[in-house]
Order: C-alpha cells, then structure tokens, then sequence
C-alpha cells in the first residue's frame, strides 16, 4: 500500500469525523452482530455439550420410536397429560438382557409425565422423570444435600422425590425441604435429596426445574403403565460403542420378535451420535443467524457506496487539481479506494470489541440465570470479522473509487 496515498486517505477522513462515524456505523452494528452471534453460539454449544457429557461420557441411549399412526392420537390420549402414545414393548426385561452384553456396565430405563407439584400454597405443572436407582451410578450430578432413592424404595414403589434446585427453592421457598411432604399429582412425596444446579434447559425447563422419582413409582402410581421410553446403557469400552450398539438392537429385534430391521420400535444413539446430531443441527442454526446478520452489514456496504459517492462530488475539484499536477488514474482509484477500506476495517475493529462486549453480558446474564455459560470469542469469529468488512470496503469502494479515477481533469477543475 503507497504510503503517500495511505496518509492522504487518513487525512480526509479525519477532516470530517462525523461523517466517518456515521459511514462506519452499519459497519459496526453488523460486525458486532456477527461477533456476538458466534460467541453466544460458542457458548451455547459448550453449555449443551457439557450437558450430554454429564450423562456419562461412556453411555449411549435406547428410545422408543412413536409409531405414524399414533402421532395425531397422541394429543387426544386419554392417558396422563404429557405421555405421548407411543411403542409399549420396551420394558425391563430388555435391559436385563442388555445388562448381560459383555461391553456393558450397567443400565437403566425412563419414563416421564407432567404433574402439578404442591407444597403448602405453592404449586407449580412440573415435569417429573422416574428411573431405576442404576441412574445414580452412571449420571455425573449430585446432590447438594439429602440421598438418592435405593433399589429396594424403586421396586417397591416409594413415594418419595428428589427435587432440581430451582423448583426446590420455587416450592419451598424459605423451608428446607429435606424430609418434607409435597404433592404430586394426587400423591404425597417425601423430600429425600435436592440436587445440585445442574445448568441445562431454557425457559424454565431445564433439569433443575424437574422432579426425580423411582421408575416403579412413575410407572404404577403416576402412569399407569409397565414399559419404558428411554433406556441408558453405560458402556465398559467406548471405543466398542458401535459393536454394542449393534448387538442392543439384535437384542430387542429378538425380544420384541422383530425380523426385519427396517421395522424397529427403537433408535439407538452413542453420546458420538448425540454429540453430532446436535453439532449438525447448531450449525445449521448459526449459519442463518449468520446470515440474517449480514443484511446490516450490507446495509453498511451500500452506505459507504452512498457516502463515498458524496465525497467523490464534494472533493472533484481538488481530484481535477491532482490529475493536472500529475497524479494518475491509479493514484486517484487507490486513495479512494483506501479511504474506503480504512472505513470498514475500523468498523470491523470497533465492531469486533462491541461484540465481545454484548457476549460478555450475554454470558453474564446466563450465569445470573443459573446456566454455566463460558464467555469466548472464537478466533475464527474474528477472522471473519474483519475479512468481511475489508471485502465490503473493497466492493463497496470500488465503483465510488473509479468514478473519482475517470474524471476528466479539466472538467473537474471547472466543477463548482
């Protein structure tokens, strides 16, 4: 870059702030919109990823598949409220035989419902999840305080609840639940542990807003029912996971006396498969928000065309001056173009730093929100950052740039 030409760009554009302020200021809004939506992403991929590796790294799920002809039954259903119709043959003795697979650990299944809880005055339609006591063994949380349910309190179908820390302190508000009686449905439960925020979910439904009871209390006493819709499988050898996954559905093909596998009841997915089907999906989802944030930042693009148009009508005079002193065509188109690029690489810059800055809230306001969101701005969001703006200062500029370059001089020296 002619340093000449650099130093003259600098000058014009100091020579009227205003101006350069209001023509880098789409620039920046649009930057820091795609800074702060791939941050944010980062963040929020890091949250969830946590989240499904807190199920136990070494897992992979069973669920049960809702067949097409029960899907439009479902909301019509005149079982519990929150139970979809779905496949009925997944049950514990396909866990039992799953437990027997050489690369598997342990296992457990899960069923869930809505319900309204209740303490005292206080209610609140809860979600509640019944499983065996095995989940204890396998899943990654604690409790802040209390116990887990034991196997004997599972079979024989206990009353008794572990409360998420949210609707704990929403129940119970200033009384320690531990040992309390509360409602559920039409049930009394006893308190025996509250859990620690385990920071997952949006809008109030995340796990520590949900309610954790034995899988036989769920089942006979709330549901109704003797299957199950999820199992988790704790793996010996992650590295087998593919192999035991195969052998898990010949398994239920055998038990459920399915011979034709495109006709199964049953997905299974490995905390791989969990892992990239959700990656999959971010992707997808900031790539449109990509997108949509780089309307404003062609919004920008064509305001400093507009600008740098303005500029070039304003200085054609002195652009003729140039040219009769000598400067050539290329002189001309550089300056311009460089006044232009200088214009979009500083909103990229301040950009960049507002939108670390809203990330930074962001993140801020997810911890007070109870969520373990890490604040980061990825370097590849920086890198396309500032790419971007010098492109539009370069696309944008050039048409202005070569307007000014084709001048003639004598007409320009003429120009008022």
């Amino acid at each position: 870059m002619n340093s000449k030409a650099l130093q003259q760009s600098i000058r014009a554009l100091s020579a009227n702030p205003v101006r350069t302020v209001l023509t880098t200021l789409g620039i920046v809004i649009g930057i820091a919109t795609v800074i702060m939506v791939l941050s944010a992403g980062a963040g929020f991929q890091s949250l969830i990823n946590d989240q499904i590796k807190s199920l136990g790294s070494d897992t992979l799920f069973i669920k049960t598949k809702v067949p097409p002809t029960t899907k439009n039954r479902a909301a019509g259903s005149s079982l519990t409220p929150g139970i979809a119709v779905g496949i009925t043959t997944f049950k514990q003795r396909d866990l039992d035989d799953i437990k027997k697979l050489n690369n598997v650990v342990n296992d457990y299944g899960l069923v869930t419902g809505m319900a309204v809880a209740s303490y005292r005055d206080n209610q609140k339609n809860s979600i509640y999840y019944g499983s065996s006591a095995e989940k204890f063994s396998i899943d990654q949380h604690t409790l802040k305080e209390g116990r887990f349910y034991t196997p004997a309190e599972d079979s024989g179908a206990a009353q008794v609840v572990i409360l998420g820390s949210n609707i704990a302190s929403k129940l119970f508000l200033q009384d320690d639940p531990l040992g309390k009686l509360m409602r559920i449905g039409n049930l009394n439960f006893q308190v025996i542990g509250i859990y620690n925020p385990q920071s997952g979910g949006i809008g109030g439904s995340g796990p520590d807003d949900i309610l954790y009871m034995p899988l036989q209390t769920a089942q006979k006493k709330m549901l109704g029912i003797d299957y199950m819709t999820v199992g988790v499988v704790q793996l010996k050898d992650t590295n087998l996971a593919d192999a035991t996954s195969a052998q898990i559905s010949l398994t239920l093909m055998r038990n459920h006396n399915i011979t034709d596998p495109a006709k199964d009841d049953f997905m299974i997915m490995t905390q791989a498969q969990t892992l990239d089907t959700f990656n999959t999906i971010f992707s997808g989802i900031t790539i449109l928000l990509i997108c949509i944030a780089s309307i404003s930042l062609v919004v920008g693009g064509v305001g400093i065309m507009n600008i740098m148009y303005v500029v070039v009508t304003e200085r054609t005079a002195e652009i003729g001056l140039k040219k009769a002193l000598g400067a050539t065509n290329s002189d001309v188109l550089k300056e311009f173009l460089i006044e232009s690029v200088l214009v979009t690489v500083l909103g990229g810059i301040i950009g960049i730093l507002l939108g670390a800055l809203l990330s930074w809230f962001v993140s801020l306001a997810a911890g007070y929100a109870g969520l373990t969101w890490t604040f980061v701005v990825p370097i590849y969001a920086i890198v396309i950052a500032v790419a971007v703006s010098a492109a539009i200062g370069i696309s944008f500029g050039v048409l202005p740039a070569r307007s000014a370059a084709k001048l003639d001089p004598i007409e320009a020296l003429r120009y008022e």
